[in-house]
């Protein structure tokens, strides 16, 4: 399996400074494809296509960020995933790697019997085309991918209804819990998303390794 990296929970702006030292490091060869998989408290993100000011509005902590696309949230129960890729290696083909990544989330969620998809002019992944099950806006610097989805697993769906998350009406918002009427917990989310990485990103020469709170940003060999 190729490697990734697991911070638990942790505060949106040191887990941003650290996913940057990390697209460094990859940029150097310091460190091969990597995963990262966090999960944040409440704030609201917004990208180089956004507006902040209606983001503002909701009273929750608000960054502007260098991802592409518009406002989203993240909060528990979100599965976050931040791959840092190098596209050199692969073809330097942006779009082809967000399809990518939303081929991963698809396969992930099929493993809790919930069919999705893409829908046309549209980022994310989508069920029966008209709920949003995850979000995806990335960055892309010197070849190196950074940012990357953000997967509700069992996440309070009603601030996504505070602001216009990708600039759509908030009450599109579902995630794994609501489709399938059960909680569904961040670890039982994990396994499916860690497999679809693998069989999508898979590369040699690094193993999987998890830690809480990496010290120095990186995962060990």
């Amino acid at each position: 399996m190729p490697a990734h990296v697991d911070w638990g929970r942790r505060e949106y702006p040191a887990s941003l400074e650290a996913m940057r030292r990390l697209r460094a490091e990859r940029r150097r060869g310091m460190i091969g494809d990597t995963l990262i998989l966090v999960e944040h408290p409440p704030v609201v993100t917004v990208g180089v296509e956004g507006d902040d000011g209606a983001a503002i509005t909701s009273g929750l902590p608000v960054i502007r960020v260098e991802r592409g696309g518009k406002s989203t949230y993240h909060g528990p129960g979100q599965l976050v995933g931040y791959p840092i890729v190098d596209l050199d290696a692969r073809g330097r083909d942006v779009r082809r790697f967000v399809h990518q990544l939303e081929e991963m989330l698809v396969s992930s969620v099929a493993e809790f019997g919930i069919v999705a998809g893409h829908v046309s002019g549209r980022r994310g992944v989508w069920v029966e085309g008209e709920r949003k099950i995850a979000s995806i806006g990335i960055a892309v610097e010197q070849w190196v991918t950074f940012h990357g989805f953000a997967l509700n697993v069992d996440v309070d769906l009603a601030p996504f209804s505070m602001f216009h998350p990708c600039g759509f009406d908030g009450r599109i918002m579902t995630s794994i819990a609501e489709e399938t009427g059960r909680p569904v917990s961040i670890e039982e989310a994990k396994g499916p998303v860690l497999r679809a990485w693998a069989a999508t990103f898979g590369v040699g020469g690094m193993r999987a390794q998890s830690a809480a709170v990496p010290s120095a940003g990186a995962p060990a060999v």
